[in-house]
């Protein structure tokens, strides 16, 4: 059942320009899957869903792959530049302050930029913080993350 409810998912955000989990719930019940928001959020995550910018500053729901594209990469580090303001590292965590209200947007860019040092992240409204596999680690990921940005 899930797998099915995977595909329908993954259809639904190919065909609709979907943007909040509500709409996508909306459109399972239409598709006859009876979903509570809790199994929708779930499941975007298990897909590893992410919203994009799309016409007059609207977002919708993406699929992204293990093999992203260049053009996503390079939208992945626009966020990631377009959100940062600052960081600094406390032993294996590195935190990242954002423009307030980006930091889950700058916490799914990392998620998805080769940060293979990063074990997991936190977001807020504008502070992530992220594991990292070790001290060293962390200081050679915020040295690749300041050069990223020109700082």
């Amino acid at each position: 059942m899930k797998s099915t409810r995977h595909a329908k998912i993954l259809e639904l955000i190919k065909e609709h320009e979907i943007e909040t989990q509500e709409e996508l719930s909306e459109y399972l019940r239409k598709a006859g899957y009876q979903v509570t928001q809790a199994t929708v959020s779930r499941d975007i995550r298990e897909l590893k869903l992410t919203k994009v910018s799309y016409e007059h500053g609207k977002q919708r729901y993406t699929a992204t792959t293990g093999n992203a594209d260049p053009d996503m990469i390079e939208k992945y580090v626009r966020v990631f530049k377009e959100g940062f303001r600052s960081m600094d590292v406390a032993q294996n965590i590195l935190v990242v302050k954002t423009v307030s209200g980006m930091a889950m947007a700058v916490a799914a860019a990392l998620d998805h930029m080769d940060c293979d040092e990063i074990v997991g992240s936190i977001a807020g409204d504008d502070t992530i913080m992220c594991a990292v596999r070790s001290t060293e680690d962390a200081g050679k990921l915020m040295g690749r993350l300041k050069k990223l940005v020109g700082k």
